[in-house]
């Protein structure tokens, strides 16, 4: 699936992820290949994306929003 990290100053991160677990306000979850649509608000802390080649890589954010569709992710971060 696809997932691109943006902030308003620049994208973060874009690219593919087989996982990705985020900071959500009321816990934390994960997302995989064909998740239902959702939208989700995040608070601060750090989004786990694990690569195709299972390879974790961490974002530190402040907050944010989540919109999952379609083995797409988008990440609208602080």
């Amino acid at each position: 699936m696809k997932i691109e990290i943006i902030t308003p100053d620049t994208t973060i991160f874009s690219g593919d992820a087989s996982l990705v677990q985020f900071p959500g306000s009321d816990g934390s979850f994960e997302i995989m290949l064909n998740h239902a649509p959702m939208i989700a608000s995040l608070k601060e802390g750090r989004i786990k994306v694990l690569g195709m080649d299972k390879t974790p890589v961490f974002f530190e954010i402040k907050g944010g929003v989540v919109e999952i569709s379609a083995n797409r992710i988008l990440v609208l971060a602080e």
